[in-house]
């Protein structure tokens, strides 16, 4: 946002102290990147009259002109050619020195003494449209040796180029920044006083009718008509702020539409209203596939649901009294209805707009005004009035015979209910470090516009319009305490150094992400970094046909969805990395994975729309661990073993293992479901990659068995899924145990893991230990089914078990395996 000095002063009186305000706003939040002092260097710069034009021999860019700048013949080098005989150009004689410190000296190029230059307006500092030399033939005043910046009614300003965020909407206009910097200075901040419109003829509603169909996309509306209007160029006071904040002036209408913007932050439209069929204006959702001409000559297609979460292709229209499209609201206006030369009665409009709908829209559209940037941040509802007035009085400027209809039309019309928010004393003293006062505080909330009652305990603040910004309830509390920091400057607040009863230490999470890094760096595996955002076709390659989160406005298409799963950008890794005959290669990556609210995996929901009246699903976004083990005699094995240090290093039972299931990406037999063998949740896979999926994404490794282990750790670390062992210490016995062995056969459909954990529980306290040490098929053993052979270990802490104990152990785990279906071999 471009603030010039000379406009700021419209509204209060700020001193010439440039150091100081540039100080203030930096320290208002307001950030100035940059100060530009208008006017410095042109006091030398004259008016010359181009008297001859020649060419120089061997020279194809530049050409000898002579010049009259009041003194007599100058000979000029210059390279421009947009100029003829006669025309009047600025000239900057030998020893000027132009804005940026160009100092001009005597020249010679290709035998010819140039004497000066003729100045293009950019390099002056000033916006002009031409491609070459400003022209100023067609100038009032403009003669030969007079002064540029007399003709011009150029007079020294400094611009304040400053950085607005996007929670601050009241500072994207030059009244939004004098308030705040009238308030710290203890300035009296006030409108410019301005020469109302003359109002006359018939009511606005006996011109035309407006009608607002959808008040979720447009809470208010108004519109007023200025009839005899003559469309011309505008005073030189507007044309010349509009050009310093950035903005070409164009006409009067159009110009008192853009100077009205920047100075209140009100963007308005306005309609030729004899171009505009059924003389009215009607605001409604666009339908899908409607089609609009916008200003910029594009014919754009409405309606259309766009690829972001949320965004249903709502689109806010503004239609003409056939319920045509002549706009796209708050964004763009229509070329049918647009201001031309023969423009004799204007239709404006000014509205307040849903910011959601105005974001999307404007993103969807790739289309963005200066309109768009400062509805898609929030407007001022209250401030609809004034503006038509405001712009009235503007036009009136430069249209003397201007007349505004009586009665403007405002849909809702009335005023609008403040917000108000209780701020509690005590918490803006405990969070601020001062011992304000009830008044002190009300004090430096009033300068920005906010109203505040004592209470019992505080105040009641009520919020200006302007201001949607501040929330409310309690975080409305912190927004006002944020107000209350800024104008009292936060350079003046005391500091505290906070002390802490503890040292910090990492979380949980972060524990046990050490974990896992530990654990398989010591397994000699690599952590690898890979993209978290992903072409089209990775999750179709791993045989999935979920829905995608596909990114709204990718830079490229290989980088325009979120990646569902980390194994398709490590598994290239391992190609990339195997084509380059890194063959000792094992490769893991803990981060996040997107899925879509949609792909039947839950979702989170959060508020969005207006003042958060809707709620939208968001993706789920799980932090998982994938570890590829690839070296030569790595297989299903290796993943295994690898899982199985994993879960003791994080103090979880061991797993149990669920094959059968197609599992994406994965061999179909070499593989399984990793579940907690106490809840039965599942926490990951294990096992080796599909081949074929090797030869698709790493065909560098293509012929190898490159075993995975993938762990969901947000499931890990919830004691609900994952069980965790316990953390209680047993004392190895001093007594002797005794080991039996015991070979069950089993139907192939039971998991080993089942009979273990019910011969486990069968053997009660005297188990210390169980494992499964070998499994047979063959021979005398049925098809269908193997032989599991189990070691048990049992043992007492304060004696040595009889073999009466032992065998009543044993007859209890026979038993309960053969209640499983297991019989002894």
């Amino acid at each position: 946002m471009r603030a010039p000095l000379s406009w700021l002063k419209d509204f209060a009186d700020f001193p010439d102290d440039v150091a100081l305000l540039r100080a203030t706003l930096d320290d208002l939040g307001l950030v100035v990147e940059d100060v530009e002092m208008v006017g410095e260097g042109l006091e030398d710069v004259l008016i010359a009259r181009i008297d001859e034009i020649t060419a120089i021999e061997g020279a194809d860019k530049v050409r000898r002109v002579v010049v009259d700048a009041g003194g007599g013949p100058l000979e000029i080098v210059c390279g421009a050619k947009n100029f003829a005989l006669g025309d009047l150009v600025p000239l900057a004689p030998v020893g000027a020195v132009l804005p940026g410190g160009f100092a001009i000296a005597t020249r010679k190029m290709r035998g010819v003494t140039s004497n000066g230059m003729l100045c293009a307006a950019g390099e002056l500092g000033l916006i002009d449209d031409a491609d070459g030399l400003m022209l100023l033939t067609s100038t009032e005043g403009a003669v030969p040796g007079a002064s540029l910046t007399e003709v011009l009614g150029i007079e020294r300003d400094v611009v304040f180029d400053v950085t607005v965020e996007g929670n601050r909407p009241d500072a994207w206009c030059i009244a939004g920044i004098a308030r705040d910097l009238a308030a710290r200075l203890g300035l009296e901040f006030h409108l410019p006083s301005v020469e109302p419109a003359q109002v006359g003829g018939v009511s606005t509603a006996e011109l035309v009718t407006i009608e607002v169909l959808d008040v979720g996309l447009c809470p208010r509306f108004g519109a007023g008509v200025l009839s005899n209007v003559t469309v011309t160029d505008s005073p030189r006071l507007i044309a010349q702020r509009l050009a310093l904040a950035g903005m070409r002036p164009i006409n009067n209408v159009v110009d008192a539409s853009n100077y009205l913007m920047l100075e209140l932050g009100q963007p308005t439209h306005p309609y030729d209203l004899e171009r505009l069929p059924g003389a009215g204006l009607k605001v409604r959702a666009a339908s899908a596939g409607e089609r609009i001409e916008t200003l910029d000559g594009q014919v754009r297609e409405l309606g259309q649901a766009g690829r972001g979460l949320g965004d249903t292709g709502i689109d806010c229209v503004i239609c003409d009294g056939t319920d045509t499209v002549v706009g796209i609201a708050g964004i763009m206006g229509g070329a049918s209805s647009e201001i031309s030369q023969h423009t004799t009665t204007v239709l404006l409009e000014a509205a307040s707009f849903d910011p959601i709908s105005i974001t999307r829209t404007s993103r969807r559209l790739a289309l963005r005004s200066e309109a768009s940037a400062r509805f898609s941040k929030g407007s001022d509802p209250g401030i609809i009035e004034t503006a038509l007035e405001r712009f009235a009085s503007l036009l009136a400027l430069s249209s003397p015979g201007l007349v505004v209809s009586p009665t403007p039309l405002v849909v809702p019309a009335g005023e609008i209910l403040r917000r108000e928010v209780a701020l509690p004393l005590v918490r803006v003293n405990a969070m601020l470090g001062i011992d304000f006062s009830v008044e002190e505080v009300a004090g430096l909330l009033a300068p920005l516009g906010f109203s505040a009652t004592p209470t019992s305990d505080g105040l009641l603040v009520q919020i200006p319009t302007n201001r949607p910004d501040v929330r409310s309830g309690s975080h409305g509390v912190a927004d006002l305490i944020e107000e209350v920091a800024r104008t009292y400057g936060y350079s003046r607040l005391p500091r505290r150094y906070p002390s802490w009863s503890s040292p910090g230490r990492p979380n949980p999470s972060e524990r046990r992400r050490q974990a896992v890094r530990e654990v398989l760096c010591g397994l000699g595996a690599t952590e690898a970094w890979t993209d978290s955002l992903v072409g089209e076709g990775d999750l179709a390659v791993l045989g999935r046909t979920e829905p995608e989160i596909v990114v709204t406005n990718p830079l490229s298409i290989d980088d325009s969805r979120l990646r569902r799963s980390l194994l398709p950008g490590l598994l290239r890794a391992v190609g990339y990395n195997a084509e380059r005959r890194a063959d000792d290669l094992a490769l893991f990556e803990i981060g996040h994975v997107f899925i879509h609210p949609e792909a039947g995996f839950g979702s989170r929901t959060a508020r969005a729309g207006s003042a958060g009246g809707a709620e939208v699903k968001l993706a789920v976004e799980p932090e998982m661990l994938t570890a590829l083990f690839a070296r030569a005699e790595d297989d299903a094995r290796v993943g295994v073993a690898a899982l199985g240090v994993l879960f003791s290093s994080l103090g979880l039972v061991a797993p149990r293992l669920e094959q059968g299931a197609e599992l994406p990406g994965l061999h179909p037999t070499r593989s399984g479901i990793v579940r907690d063998s106490v809840s039965g949740a599942e926490l990951g896979l294990v096992g080796e990659v599909d081949p074929a999926l090797v030869e698709t994404l790493a065909p560098g490794a293509s012929g190898r068995r490159v075993a995975i282990v993938e762990l969901d750790l947000d499931r890990i670390g919830d004691p609900t899924l994952a069980t965790r062992r316990a953390e209680v210490a047993v004392l190895p016995s001093r007594f002797p145990s005794s080991d039996l062995d015991l070979a069950f056969v089993l139907g192939n459909v039971t998991p080993a893991a089942e009979l273990l954990a019910t011969v486990q529980h069968a053997a009660g306290d005297l188990l210390e230990e169980i494992a499964l040490f070998d499994v047979y098929r063959g021979q005398g053993v049925a098809e269908d089914a193997r032989s599991l052979a189990l070691r048990v270990r049992l043992c007492a802490n304060d004696r040595t078990l009889s073999d009466i104990e032992i065998a009543d152990v044993r007859n209890a785990m026979i038993e309960a395996a053969n209640g499983l279906g297991a019989q002894l071999r």
